[in-house]
């Protein structure tokens, strides 16, 4: 038995991984370096491009219930993304170099994959599993088109700054976690109302980088929004988004300022730092007069600037089953952000489904079809439902899980919904996968 996987991001390795340990023997196709994407900087495997966070390990997080989740189905990634934890309060932040580099040997080391350096062009008439990613080559895409009978739907994806630590300046930097959960492991740059008007001055009149003619229809998504597309909605939009200062008070003057820029460790050797929530599509020259206007940032080294690229994801409630098995195909999966399940985590827990189900449909036993009640569960069934009409990409979020009873007393107490709801998820994953 032999599976051919394409793409080795996020999805598509943590599938390989999944056969490897099922002594399936797996081809896993990667077109980087032979064919770049302008988003990678490298060509190691499960290279994270946008950001180092995987979000909340909190199980009463959505994102963090989807972790616990992986963890009893065996998920591979998600060991080796502990293993390369930073300090990021009550996030999973990762050293990403470190994380790629590991993943990468693991599955070079492995007798089970051959890791082939190629980029694929048509859907093999064999056991695949496409996890080619939201950066999937146009060629591939017109092949995948053509099978679908479909178009693809376009959005955009942002990436943040990034800057070196020892440019910030700590007089007027701190450190802290939002309300002082976990290590106070971000750094914050405080602003007074002047300065942030300031700062918002320049972002709404900065230049942006003009968009490709093929790209002009294609939409953002929301939880990923350009921080100059968040602004253009209102002048305190971005003091109640990335930039709020509730729970983040500066032990040094005691007081709560009205709007605070987080940076997030980046590297396991803490000199690198990335601007939470700051992903944008200005030129560079205008990112950078906007961030040497933050307090603390005037003199930052900046090693990378933001930039925008658009994403491709399937139709997928008119292609998947809740499985990730096409339905026009048996022995075809997709997984992965093509899929339309937007996040790091979420490529990495449909690639671990498919990565089960196709080693299943190869032994002839019963799809893992995974309950509602789960978080995995019900970003399948969402993103599979035909009665989508309009579908756009989606993350781990309570809104698709089915609602538990509660007292009306209790109806408003959000952290007992999400306590009981994630016990019900967990024990259903246990279930299941028995």
């Amino acid at each position: 038995m032999e599976v051919i996987i394409i793409g080795a991001g996020l999805a598509g390795s943590e599938a390989a991984l999944q056969l490897a340990k099922r002594n399936i023997k797996v081809k896993l196709y990667e077109m980087r370096p032979v064919k770049t994407t302008g988003a990678h900087t490298g060509e190691d495997c499960a290279e994270f491009v946008c950001s180092n966070s995987l979000g909340s390990y909190d199980k009463t997080n959505a994102s963090g219930l989807l972790k616990h989740e992986m963890e009893l189905l065996g998920g591979e990634l998600i060991k080796i993304a502990y293993d390369c934890k930073v300090p990021a309060g009550n996030a999973l932040a990762i050293d990403r170099k470190l994380f790629s580099e590991k993943v990468t040997k693991t599955i070079e080391d492995n007798p089970n994959i051959t890791l082939i350096r190629e980029e694929i062009t048509e859907i093999p008439d064999k056991n695949t599993i496409i996890a080619s990613g939201p950066l999937t080559s146009d060629k591939f895409a017109e092949s995948i088109k053509t099978f679908t009978e479909s178009e693809h739907l376009h959005f955009f994806d942002a990436i943040a700054p990034i800057v070196e630590k020892d440019s910030i300046d700590f007089d007027k930097a701190f450190y802290a976690s939002r309300y002082d959960k976990g290590e106070a492991s971000y750094i914050n740059c405080p602003m007074n109302k002047e300065q942030y008007e300031k700062f918002y001055n320049i972002l709404i009149n900065a230049p942006k980088i003009e968009l490709k003619e093929f790209e002009k229809n294609a939409k953002f998504f929301e939880s990923c929004l350009p921080i100059e597309v968040l602004a253009a909605r209102g002048v305190d939009t971005l003091r109640f988004g990335p930039m709020k200062p509730v729970g983040l008070i500066d032990k040094r003057t005691g007081e709560e300022n009205y709007a605070v820029v987080q940076l997030r460790q980046d590297n396991s050797a803490k000199t690198l730092y990335n601007l939470v929530g700051f992903q944008t599509n200005l030129k560079w020259g205008a990112q950078k007069e906007l961030l040497q206007s933050i307090p603390g940032l005037e003199k930052a080294n900046i090693v990378r600037y933001g930039v925008m690229h658009r994403n491709t994801f399937i139709n997928s409630p008119k292609i998947l089953k809740p499985t990730l098995q096409t339905i026009k195909r048996e022995n075809l999966f997709f997984a992965g952000q093509i899929t339309g399940t937007e996040g790091y985590t979420e490529s990495i827990a449909t690639g671990l489904l498919a990565g089960i189900n196709m080693a299943k449909y190869l032994i002839g036993e019963k799809l893992l079809d995974l309950p509602q009640e789960t978080m995995l569960g019900a970003l399948t069934h969402y993103i599979s439902n035909p009665e989508h009409e309009k579908f756009q990409p989606i993350n781990s979020n309570w809104g698709i899980l089915p609602p538990v009873d509660l007292p009306k007393k209790e109806r408003k107490n959000k952290k007992l919904k999400a306590e009981l709801m994630a016990e019900r998820s967990l024990n259903a994953i246990k279930s299941a996968y028995s």
